[in-house]
């Protein structure tokens, strides 16, 4: 029956009924392969949980220039964002929980780096030698 109480015949809704063509959808398989490998690399991240427990550090800051570099190739993994932390030149103090490092994701074959923060000052933050994990989370003591 019809939205008013009419009745229709199965030839009525045979001739009324939408009809939908499907399009062939075509991906070349290198096309794919590009779409997932950049996929990949925008998706992974390192995240570096810190602790600053250093006698005089009652606030502290992170400058934009603060990277993970990997051992055995130099390559730079950028800071993305940080929280529980300002970004230089405003500073926060020190509240004991810690702050937490966004960063961009580390080479598949890295297996070491560093976490510097490369500031025209002494002081800047600095843990050498961390050794990579399976799922990029780290944390680390200043």
């Amino acid at each position: 029956m019809g939205l008013r109480g009419e009745k229709y015949s199965k030839e009525h809704y045979l001739y009324h009924m939408p009809t939908t063509i499907q399009q062939p959808l075509e991906i070349k398989e290198a096309e794919a392969s590009t779409q997932v490998k950049t996929l990949e690399s925008e998706e992974r991240q390192t995240i570096v949980h810190c602790v600053c427990n250093t006698e005089g550090a009652e606030a502290y800051r992170i400058w934009p220039s603060t990277f993970l570099i990997e051992h055995g190739s130099d390559k730079k993994a950028q800071l993305i964002t940080a929280y529980n932390i300002s970004i230089a030149p405003q500073w926060t103090l020190n509240d004991g929980r810690g702050f937490t490092l966004i960063f961009e994701g580390l080479s598949k074959g890295c297996t070491s780096f560093d976490l510097r923060e490369i500031i025209p000052q002494d002081g800047g933050f600095e843990v050498f030698n961390i050794q990579r994990n399976k799922t990029d989370v780290y944390s680390v003591n200043f």
